[in-house]
């Protein structure tokens, strides 16, 4: 599959703004190294219409705005290049350690082009502000959670949950909308090792709740966490979903067991 079929095929309000404009650039680096001489094979010619919504700089989103699945892995993949570099540096030890997502959300077929894409995206200079601007204008409020509970888990996965990279998460939180209660509870299934009331903080509650509290707190995370909040999204997100409906039974069956509770 090409390059520009297996990018741009499915994409919608990607293709413009900040995040249009930095695939221009990563993209054509990458179609250089390739040595292809032209961005569409000849199957692609409706990719490059003036209906494509793409632009090569910022302005607003295409007219074509449904958010897509291949929405949501790019906006993944830019936000991933911020955390990457949140600390200063790019080691190829995190890059490699990215590899198994890229396969997650990508899929085998097109891991390795997202691969090199994201080393193009790591070589610019991303404005996160912009592009998490651009990500909340279209997508739901159920998935820009699941986004941030998949940069936290990869921030953490390598074991090494810097503060750099915890602080630009949480700027991006407050960027995507996400309101500072929710994103404190999200960062707490991060901080098992850490805090011994991250049960507490993932459910929104404090060590002093009654037991009814701490029964109430779960039935709302979990009707404000359940996967039927975001049928629509992309198969990663929905996968993204369970795994956090089931990290809120962890945190209750936590508390259940602490307290004695039935």
């Amino acid at each position: 599959m090409s390059v520009s079929k297996w990018l741009f095929g499915g994409l919608g309000f990607v293709l413009g703004g900040p995040i249009g404009a930095l695939l221009g650039v990563a993209l054509g680096a990458l179609l250089d190294r390739m040595s292809t001489p032209v961005l569409l094979s000849d199957d692609d010619e409706d990719a490059d219409s003036s209906d494509s919504g793409y632009q090569t700089g910022g302005g607003g989103a295409s007219s074509h705005t449904r958010a897509t699945g291949g929405d949501v892995r790019i906006s993944l993949l830019v936000l991933t290049a911020c955390v990457i570099k949140a600390d200063g540096r790019v080691l190829k030890s995190e890059v490699a350690f990215v590899k198994p997502y890229l396969i997650k959300w990508f899929g085998e077929e097109n891991a390795l082009q997202a691969l090199q894409l994201l080393k193009r995206l790591l070589q610019q200079d991303i404005d996160t502000s912009a592009v998490s601007a651009q990500i909340a204008a279209h997508l739901n409020y159920s998935t820009r959670l699941e986004i941030l509970h998949m940069l936290l888990g990869l921030a953490e996965a390598d074991g090494e949950f810097s503060a750099s990279e915890e602080k630009l998460i949480a700027q991006i939180a407050t960027e995507l909308g996400v309101t500072q209660a929710d994103y404190v509870s999200l960062a707490a299934l991060y901080h098992r090792k850490t805090d011994a009331n991250w049960a507490y903080t993932a459910l929104g509650i404090s060590p002093s709740a009654t037991d009814e509290e701490v029964k109430r707190a779960y039935r709302r995370m979990a009707m404000k966490y359940h996967p039927d909040k975001v049928t629509d999204a992309a198969e990663e997100v929905r996968q993204q979903a369970a795994a956090k409906f089931r990290a809120v039974k962890e945190a209750y069956d936590h508390i259940k067991l602490l307290r004695g509770m039935k």
